[in-house]
C-alpha cells in the first residue's frame, strides 16, 4: 500500500506547538493519538443519536467538535477478535485471535499499532482490556510495543469490577478490600483511568499514544453509588441492570470529557487525534416484550424506528455497526458526518499515515486520513476498500460497496443484501442477483487462510487471572467440611422422584462447554443447564419441556440457580405450564419472578394433573439473553 505522509508532517510540523501549556513549552512535531474504545456501547444509545434514556454530553461534544462516522464498523463481532484486527490492521481472514475464550494470544512476530510508532520515540500505553494474550504467553501486551498496560489481559477477568487484583505489565496490582464480582471497596475501572490520565501528563513533553480500550459498560453491571451518573438513573423505571448501565455510560462519558480536559490544559488539544467507538455492536441488553430489542435501543434507531439486525456475536449489521467520533482541533472539521465505509483494519495504516509511523507490508486496512482532515491536506485522495470481510465462529461476511453477502452459520446458505435500500437486512436478493453473490463468495475465499495462533508457555497465571473475577478461586461448588465439593442441596421431602424423567426438548443448550439440558434434571447440583452463547447466542423466551415419566399430581416447583460463583443466565421471570401432550400447553399454571440467590426456591401452585412440564424463562438478573438451571424439581406425588 502507498503511503502519502510527507504533507501530512508539514501540516502537523506547522502547528506542533498547540495552544500553550503551563510552562509554554514547545510540543514535538509528532501527533499524539489517543483512542478509547466503549466495550459494547451500542450505535444508538449515545445520546448524540438521539437516545432518549442514556445522557453522552462529551460525547454530543466530540461529535459537535470532530466527524462521526456511520459506517464505522468494528472488525469482528465480538471482544477479542475485534481487538487483534485494530491492533494489526488485519481483518479476521489473516488475523492470529478469531475466537473469543477470553485469553487467544497473538503470536510473538507480530506487530501492532504500539510496536510501530516505538522506533519513532513514542510512548504507549495501554489501559483497559487487553483480550489477546494472557499471562505466560507470546501475546502480552509488553511484548508488542507497549510501555505499559494497566487493566487485565485476559476477558473473563474483566468481567469483574472489583477482583482482587488487575495487572500492570504481567505483574498484579493489589486492589484493596476486593473479593471478585460485586464485592469490593475498589473500583477497578477508576485506578485504570487514572493511570491513564496519570500516562499522559507524564508524557507530555514527549509524542505518546494512549489506548483505552477500557470495560465499560460490558461485564458486571456495577458502579458504585457514590459516582455520580448513578443519581441520575436511580430512580428510573428500569430493572437494576438497565438503570446500572446507563449510568455506567455516562460515567465513561464523564472521562471522556476530563480527558479533553486534560490534553487543553497540557496544552496538547491541537496535536492530539481523539477517538472513540465502540468495540462490537450492541448487545441488545434488557429485553422484554415492550423493548424486544432492548430498553435502550442498541440497534433501533430512536426517532425512526429503522432497526440492524442481529446483535453483538452475529456478522449482520447489529453485530458490526459502531458509533465511532473522531476529533482533532484545527485538523478535523467540525460538526461533519461522513458515511465513508471502514473498519478496524483500517486504524492503524491511519495512524501510522498520521505520526509518519510505517504499517507492516501484510495489513488488510488503508488509512482514512484523507476523510478525517480533507484529501488536500492529506496530500491524495481518499482509498476505498474492494471488499471488507469478517469470520467468527463459522460466520461469514463480505461488504462491497453497498452489497452485502452473509454466510449466518457454517453450511447455511449465503443471503445476500443491499444495505442501500435494506438496512435491516430483511430481503433476501441470493436468488435475484447471482452473480454479485458469487463475486463476494469469491471474495470470501480469497480472504480467509488457517488460523494461526500465539502459544503458552504456561496456562498457571492466565487460569489465576480469570479466577481473579470470582476473588482469586475458581468458581467452584462450596466445599464440606471434608473438603468435598459440594453445592447448595435440593429439598427432598414431597419432591418427586426424577430418575424416570427426560428432556422432550429445549430451545437450546451450549454443547461446546458440556452444559446440556439434562444437566438440569441430573441430580447434580454442580452441572447446570446453560441456553446457547457466543457468536449464534439463542434469544429468550428459553424455554425446557420435561417428560415426568407418568401422569403426577403437581403442587408446584423448585428453581435452582447456578451453583458457581457466576450470574449469567441467573432466572429472574418464569413461566411454568403442565400438560398431558407435549406440543400443546396452554396458559401458565404459575408466572414469577425469582429472587437473585443460590439457594432452592420453592414456586407453589394450584394442584394439577399431568405428565408434561415446560418452563419458560424470559428475563435474566445479569441483564443478558441467557437462561441458566442448576437443578428443577417438583411438588407432588
Amino acid at each position: 500500500m502507498i503511503k502519502y505522509v510527507t504533507p501530512l508532517l508539514m501540516l502537523v510540523a506547522f502547528a506542533f506547538a498547540g495552544r500553550g501549556g503551563a510552562d509554554d513549552v514547545a510540543r514535538p512535531a509528532k501527533t499524539n493519538v489517543v483512542y478509547i474504545m466503549a466495550d459494547e456501547l451500542g450505535y444508538f444509545e449515545p445520546s448524540y443519536m438521539g437516545n432518549p434514556n442514556i445522557q453522552t454530553p462529551n460525547l454530543d461534544r466530540m461529535a459537535a467538535e470532530g466527524i462521526r462516522f456511520t459506517q464505522g464498523m468494528a472488525g469482528s463481532s465480538v471482544c477479542a477478535p475485534t481487538r487483534c484486527c485494530f491492533l494489526t490492521g488485519k481483518h479476521s481472514g489473516h488475523t492470529s485471535v478469531r475466537s473469543n475464550g477470553g485469553g487467544t494470544p497473538l503470536r510473538a512476530d507480530e506487530e501492532t499499532v504500539a510496536s510501530i510508532l516505538k522506533p519513532l520515540g513514542y510512548a504507549t500505553g495501554g489501559f483497559g482490556k487487553w483480550g489477546n494474550g494472557g499471562r505466560g504467553s507470546t501475546g502480552v501486551p509488553e511484548k508488542h510495543g507497549f510501555d505499559v498496560f494497566v487493566g487485565y489481559y485476559d476477558q473473563v477477568h474483566a468481567h469483574s469490577y472489583y477482583p482482587p487484583y488487575i495487572l500492570r505489565n504481567s505483574e498484579e496490582m493489589p486492589l484493596a478490600g476486593n473479593h471478585g464480582n460485586s464485592d469490593g471497596e475498589t473500583y477497578s475501572h477508576y485506578v485504570i483511568m487514572n493511570e491513564a490520565m496519570k500516562f499522559i501528563r507524564e508524557n507530555k513533553d514527549k509524542p505518546f499514544f494512549a489506548y483505552l480500550p477500557v470495560t465499560p459498560p460490558h461485564g458486571i453491571f456495577d458502579i458504585p453509588d457514590e459516582d455520580p451518573a448513578w443519581a441520575i438513573y436511580r430512580d428510573k423505571p428500569w430493572d437494576e441492570p438497565a438503570k446500572r448501565y446507563a449510568a455506567m455510560v455516562t460515567m465513561l462519558d464523564r472521562q471522556v470529557g476530563e480527558v479533553l480536559a486534560l490534553l487543553d490544559e497540557l496544552g496538547l488539544e491541537d496535536n492530539t487525534l481523539v477517538l472513540f467507538s465502540g468495540d462490537n455492536g450492541g448487545a441488545d441488553y434488557f429485553s422484554s416484550k415492550d423493548h424486544p430489542r432492548g430498553v435502550h435501543g442498541a440497534n433501533k434507531h430512536p426517532e425512526t424506528g429503522a432497526e440492524f439486525r442481529g446483535k453483538k456475536g452475529q456478522l449482520y449489521e447489529g453485530g458490526l455497526r459502531i458509533p465511532f467520533l473522531a476529533r482533532w482541533p484545527g485538523k478535523i472539521q467540525p460538526g461533519r458526518t461522513s458515511d465513508l465505509l471502514f473498519y478496524f483494519p483500517d486504524l492503524l495504516p491511519t495512524i501510522a499515515e498520521v505520526t509518519g509511523a510505517k504499517a507492516p507490508a501484510d495489513v488488510d486496512g488503508i488509512s482514512i486520513l484523507p476523510e478525517l482532515i480533507g484529501e488536500e491536506a492529506a496530500g491524495h485522495p481518499q482509498a476505498q476498500h474492494e471488499y471488507l470481510y469478517w469470520e467468527i465462529n463459522g460466520q461469514t461476511a463480505v461488504r462491497m460497496g453497498n452489497w452485502k453477502a452473509i454466510q449466518p452459520r457454517a453450511n447455511a446458505a449465503w443471503e445476500l443484501y443491499d444495505l442501500a435500500t435494506d438496512i435491516s437486512e430483511s430481503n433476501d436478493l441470493a436468488t435475484t442477483h447471482p452473480e454479485v453473490l458469487a463475486k463476494l463468495q469469491a471474495y470470501a475465499t480469497q480472504a480467509h487462510i488457517p488460523v494461526m495462533e500465539g502459544t503458552f508457555d504456561s496456562t498457571d497465571l492466565h487460569e489465576r487471572d480469570r479466577a481473579a473475577k470470582f476473588g482469586g478461586k475458581s468458581p467452584a461448588p462450596k466445599k464440606n467440611k471434608r473438603g468435598v465439593k459440594k453445592a447448595v442441596g435440593m429439598p427432598t421431602k414431597g419432591m418427586l422422584d426424577n430418575k424416570d424423567w427426560k428432556i422432550v426438548r429445549a430451545s437450546s443448550e451450549n454443547v461446546a462447554n458440556q452444559k446440556y439440558a439434562r444437566n438440569a434434571i441430573d441430580g447434580d447440583e454442580s452441572t447446570l443447564w446453560h441456553t446457547r452463547f457466543g457468536a449464534n447466542a439463542a434469544e429468550p423466551p428459553h424455554e425446557l419441556v420435561i417428560d415426568l415419566g407418568a401422569t403426577r399430581r403437581i403442587e408446584g416447583f423448585v428453581y435452582l440457580g447456578r451453583q458457581d460463583g457466576g450470574w449469567n443466565g441467573a432466572v429472574k421471570d418464569v413461566e411454568f405450564y403442565v400438560s398431558e401432550d407435549p406440543d400443546k400447553f396452554g396458559t401458565p399454571l404459575v408466572s414469577i419472578t425469582l429472587a437473585k440467590t443460590k439457594e432452592p426456591q420453592r414456586i407453589e401452585c394450584e394442584m394439577k394433573q399431568a405428565r408434561y412440564l415446560l418452563m419458560r424463562t424470559t428475563t435474566e438478573y445479569s441483564g443478558g439473553e441467557f437462561a441458566t438451571v442448576a437443578e428443577l424439581g417438583v411438588i407432588g406425588d
